[in-house]
């Protein structure tokens, strides 16, 4: 049986970075709707600043950091991937499409039959 152990560190800085890039968040819904008086261009603009500074804080901290080394390690299993030829695509789909219909028509069948048979033979329930 293997055991994997997971580390969390979360340091008061850490936290502190976190509470800082929700506080951003936050400051930027606020500073959006605040400014309505101002123009759209205000508005915008603090919004956006508001973000990209909450965005820059977040991946300082150590959650940040592991999300952005999560996204550039699914990157790189993801160029690992053999694609399909186009042909192969169009075969695989064609097998699922008529496995779908197959199943399609059974389970219509089925059912019609378990209603011949409950209903009007067991009931007897013309309709």
């Amino acid at each position: 049986m293997a055991t994997t152990q997971v580390q969390t560190v979360n340091t008061g800085a850490d936290k502190a970075k976190l509470g800082a890039a929700a506080a951003l968040v936050l400051a930027a819904l606020v500073g959006f709707y605040l400014l309505g008086k101002q123009g759209q261009l205000v508005q915008w603009a603090v919004f956006l600043v508001c973000l990209a500074g909450a965005v820059v804080v977040f991946f300082m901290s150590e959650s940040g950091r592991q999300l952005a080394a999560f996204g550039r390690d699914a990157l790189r299993e993801v160029k690992k991937v053999v694609w399909p030829a186009r042909k192969e695509a169009i075969q695989i789909t064609a097998y699922v499409f008529g496995f779908v219909l197959i199943m399609a028509l059974f389970l219509w069948l089925t059912d019609k039959t378990l209603e011949w048979l409950f209903y009007d033979l067991i009931l007897g329930w013309k309709k």
